[in-house]
């Protein structure tokens, strides 16, 4: 996947008058592969939203989302669980993640699907994210930064052309933080995918091809 089209995309239940000044919202915009993308926004502005329609997960809103050519409204259930597993990864504000399997359990559904990384490789990454002792810790037993750590880590155990984060370190100290970044964009370098980051302003440690008011 080499781009994705919004073409006037807007929520249902905003009116005009709620999404005037976004320069996404009722506008066309294309986001490339390869491009890092800044989408920052006060509260209750829509980014969840956003991120959403383009993951597939509601379709509540006017206009169209293209994925190349394909509008997204179009797709059969499995072209959309295919889209998920190789095009587009994400980690969701609320983790979504198990909370009665594992750590690593949580990330192993996500790698089965593809096999994308060696336990090895995962391994590593719980190590890095300083919460190898907690891998075959049930997530209900998490703290909220240990759980945030690992839906960032189940992220990147998938091939993606575009990697969307929904405000993916609100719960991490700078340390953690610092860490994250690094693993985030050596993955989207590695894969040459593009980078979806939403934020209440904060602009992380990325550089930024785009900086984008929603």
């Amino acid at each position: 996947m080499e781009t994705i089209k919004l073409n006037i995309v807007k929520p249902n239940i905003f009116s005009e008058s709620e999404v005037s000044g976004s320069e996404i919202w009722s506008k066309n915009l294309c986001f490339e592969k390869g491009k890092t993308y800044l989408i920052y926004a006060e509260s209750g502005k829509g980014k969840s939203s956003l991120f959403d329609f383009i993951y597939c997960r509601r379709n509540d809103y006017s206009g169209e989302i293209l994925f190349d050519k394909k509008n997204a409204k179009t797709l059969t259930v499995s072209q959309k669980k295919e889209i998920r597993s190789r095009n587009i990864s994400l980690v969701f504000q609320g983790f979504r993640l198990f909370s009665e399997l594992s750590a690593i359990e949580n990330v192993e559904i996500k790698n089965r699907l593809t096999n994308h990384k060696t336990k090895k490789q995962i391994t590593e990454m719980f190590e890095q994210m300083s919460i190898s002792a907690k891998i075959d810790t049930p997530l209900s037993l998490l703290s909220f930064g240990q759980k945030q750590r690992v839906a960032i880590i189940r992220s990147l155990c998938q091939p993606f052309d575009f990697l969307l984060l929904d405000e993916a370190f609100s719960h991490l100290d700078e340390t953690n933080y610092n860490t994250a970044c690094t693993l985030i964009a050596n993955e989207v370098q590695n894969q040459n995918a593009a980078l979806l980051v939403a934020s209440l302003g904060e602009a992380y440690k990325f550089n930024y091809n785009h900086k984008i008011l929603l």
